[in-house]
């Protein structure tokens, strides 16, 4: 498994050279970056490549960055967290298949000391709400994230445009913005697994708010249309699809996390999983 930043100026795939027989197949797997910083794709993509006699470059991106490596042709597929988002790519024709994969949840977090008050609050709109009018410190993703995504709603659902110097947009993934927030000592919303994953190599931040329906996270998995780009491996990203959501990968899923933590950092969603 190789993993990339983002591509620079997002140039296009380049077919994959001919090689001999049983020479490893090249799958490109569009990613958002939480599924890299929990540590979820290091435990599953092993076996996969090993079954499948596949080398999987794993681009970790905010969903926004890999749909739009999607809809250019730059990757075979695409796990990602945004459904409004997947549902408009699947429509406009950029995609030939989604799935279920897993979902866990957003959580706020922010330093011990809360100088919001919000620790406790079972809303999500309201704690940003006391963010803002202490002007406490937040961090935003500021990338078109998934996660970006879901603060942005939260800010719109608090009727309020957040700006002044208590808000920063980083432009970086998960890992990046939660250790700013916690050399920052501010508040940042969070996907509860890069949270937890964090809280391994140490931080002083604490969930804060939690709960909310509003903070739903679900993740699916699509098929980049192959007549995007020549070189789009869509029996192997099919094939990696067919993989992911069966019944023993999701198992793999859910147990993951549950020795370090006492909790899945994902629960696994797939139709498959659900029927079994």
């Amino acid at each position: 498994m190789v993993v990339a930043g983002v591509l620079a100026g997002c140039q296009p795939v380049q077919p994959a050279t001919e090689s001999s027989s049983g020479a490893p197949q090249r799958l490109i797997l569009a990613t958002t970056t939480s599924t890299q910083d929990s540590g979820l794709l290091d435990y599953l993509l092993p076996a996969f490549e090993e079954e499948f006699n596949a080398d999987v470059d794993v681009i970790a991106v905010g969903t926004g960055q890999a749909l739009k490596l999607g809809e250019d042709g730059n990757a075979d597929v695409l796990l990602v967290h945004a459904r409004a988002r997947e549902d408009e790519f699947m429509a406009a024709g950029h995609g030939t298949r989604r799935e279920d994969v897993m979902y866990n949840d957003f959580v706020i977090v922010g330093p011990p000391a809360d100088p919001a008050g919000v620790k406790g609050m079972t809303g999500a709109a309201a704690a940003f709400t006391a963010i803002a009018e202490q002007q406490a410190p937040f961090i935003s993703r500021g990338d078109d994230s998934g996660t970006h995504t879901k603060e942005k709603s939260v800010w719109a659902k608090a009727g309020i445009e957040p700006q002044g110097d208590w808000y920063n947009a980083a432009g970086q993934g998960m890992g990046a913005v939660l250790t700013l927030a916690n050399e920052q000592q501010a508040y940042t919303l969070s996907d509860r697994a890069t949270y937890l994953a964090r809280t391994l190599e140490g931080t002083d931040l604490v969930i804060v708010v939690e709960g909310d329906p509003v903070l739903f996270n679900p993740y699916g998995v699509i098929a980049v249309n192959p007549e995007k780009n020549a070189s789009i491996n869509a029996e192997l990203g099919n094939a990696f699809i067919d993989w992911l959501i069966s019944v023993p990968v999701q198992e793999k899923i859910a147990q993951y996390g549950v020795d370090e933590f006492g909790q899945s950092l994902f629960v696994p969603d797939s139709e498959a999983w659900r029927n079994r």
